[in-house]
């Protein structure tokens, strides 16, 4: 992950920090007092020691660096983890995140995508793949539209089809589609014959809006900054993904359920 410089440089003075009161005499860690000729002598004597040392052992700053960064990315795994549970609801029965496949299965996919994303077009076979020969996983869609404005508007659209039952022809439609836009929206829900009305209002539905938003605060819960990623079980994986590779993880998904979890039912597709 690339990170700001002005993390590093306040990364970097607080080491600084660290390394001189780990060089400084008992005399430099005392109470504050009033400067002095002897204490600014000293202070610049410190000042020198750490400099030399650093510039000695620079080796020193890069370990501490590295280890510092170390225990940041635990951190961060560990918020990712505790957030994955306690937003269990938003992330799997969220009403307006559209499910295809079985809505029972007992492995559920969760994918943010936006529509202008050339990755996530690559996505739609896979996933299209693994629905059709595992009749036990649910896809969960969350509409994630960073890429550019016209990404949201095709994100409300397809949200405004769910509503009359066509989300899965109209996902897959506009995901074939060379350039995403309004005029593909209108000729898409042309071709399926949506009601015309119903649909322009559903798209500009401030309840539709809201779950635009949810999507967004979820995705930053997860540090999600990119799509597609996906939600497998208590992974997150960012980035496109091989239908094999995506097998083995739901696979061994499928095998850390505890056995009452896993229920086989028939097929349902929304």
């Amino acid at each position: 992950m690339t990170r700001q410089p002005s993390n590093f440089l306040l990364q970097t003075a607080a080491l600084v920090t660290v390394l001189c009161f780990s060089v400084f005499p008992v005399s430099a860690q005392k109470k504050v007092k009033p400067p002095t000729s002897d204490a600014t002598a000293e202070k610049q004597a410190i000042e020198k020691i750490v400099r030399e040392y650093l510039l000695e052992n620079p080796e020193v700053l890069r370990e501490a660096m590295q280890a510092l960064q170390a225990k940041e990315e635990k951190a961060k795994s560990e918020l990712i983890a505790k957030n994955l549970k306690t937003l269990k609801s938003e992330i799997y029965s969220d009403q307006d995140s559209p499910i295809v496949g079985n809505s029972k299965g007992d492995v559920s996919v969760v994918v943010f995508f936006d529509y202008n994303c050339g990755y996530c077009r690559k996505t739609l076979p896979n996933l299209e793949h693994l629905t059709a020969n595992d009749k036990s996983l649910r896809i969960i869609y969350k509409e994630f539209p960073i890429m550019n404005p016209q990404s949201e508007v095709v994100a409300r659209a397809a949200l405004a089809a769910n509503r009359q039952g066509k989300y899965l022809e109209f996902h897959k439609a506009l995901l074939e589609t060379e350039a995403v836009g309004e005029e593909a929206v209108r000729m898409i829900s042309e071709k399926l014959n949506l009601n015309a009305e119903q649909f322009q209002k559903d798209m500009h539905d401030a309840k539709i809006a809201e779950a635009l938003s949810r999507n967004a605060r979820l995705a930053t819960s997860l540090e999600i900054a990119g799509t597609p990623a996906y939600i497998i079980g208590d992974q997150i994986i960012p980035g496109a993904i091989d239908t094999d590779s995506l097998s083995q993880i739901i696979t061994a998904a499928r095998a850390n359920l505890p056995k009452t979890e896993s229920v086989k039912v028939a097929a349902k597709v929304k």
